[in-house]
């Protein structure tokens, strides 16, 4: 379609000034009722002797129709995320004082309730050991379990020493080795934390949990929700 693009810039000039001089519309965007009213002038004011060409016409408004479109999904997929976001903080705001379980080793002892953990068994493994140990990897206890294990295995350590004594408040790592086709290997161990507050996400953050004496990890990363502390 030939069209005289000076008077085409000329009546979008003159529709936003109208725009922005009218009380009843602040936005000065060229919405699809304008993008019509501008091509039926286009048709109205063409050259005889150069009509407009159909298919330039009909991809003018496609391109036009696609634009709305797209502005359109944004829109609403902004709006999901806020929903998602908000439905997000509000499951989180739900673990606040519970035990969740994580793929970690370590746990904290608080010399209030037992440390709680699974053992991952796998297919099956025999006379299973944890091995309870501090900061600088001194060994503070160890516990066997008797028997044949498969899956996953609950255990717990009551936060005492070998010699009966407790252990100071602090962070511990499980290591767990078992008997798999009667060769000793290493295998799992996952353990349970207290969620003390979450941190909701941000751009570049995900939604935490704030761990008891561990600080911080991805909402995402738990694997278990094990239920309420007993103190």
């Amino acid at each position: 379609m030939q069209v005289n693009s000076d008077y085409f810039n000329g009546l979008i000039g003159a529709s936003q000034t109208s725009t922005s001089q009218t009380a009843e519309s602040n936005s000065t965007a060229l919405t699809q009722e304008d993008f019509f009213s501008l091509l039926t002038q286009q048709l109205a004011y063409q050259d005889p002797f150069e009509p407009a060409d159909n298919s330039e016409m009909v991809s003018q408004m496609t391109s036009f129709s696609t634009s709305e479109g797209i502005n359109s999904m944004s829109a609403q997929l902004a709006s999901l995320n806020e929903v998602m976001t908000s439905n997000q903080a509000l499951q989180a705001s739900t673990l606040v004082g519970q035990k969740v379980l994580l793929p970690s080793n370590e746990a904290y002892w608080d010399q209030s309730d037992a440390v709680d953990g699974v053992i991952v068994a796998g297919e099956g493994a025999d006379n299973v050991k944890v091995r309870v140990e501090d900061g600088t990897g001194q060994l503070i206890r160890e516990i066997t379990l008797e028997g044949s294990k498969r899956g996953n295995v609950p255990f717990s350590w009551d936060g005492l020493k070998d010699n009966g004594e407790p252990a100071a408040t602090g962070t511990y790592q499980f290591k767990v080795s078992a008997l798999v086709d009667n060769q000793r290997e290493d295998i799992n161990a996952l353990m349970f934390a207290r969620v003390d507050s979450v941190t909701l996400s941000s751009v570049d953050t995900p939604t935490l949990v704030n761990l008891s004496g561990l600080g911080g990890v991805a909402l995402s990363q738990v694997l278990e929700i094990g239920g309420r502390n007993t103190n």
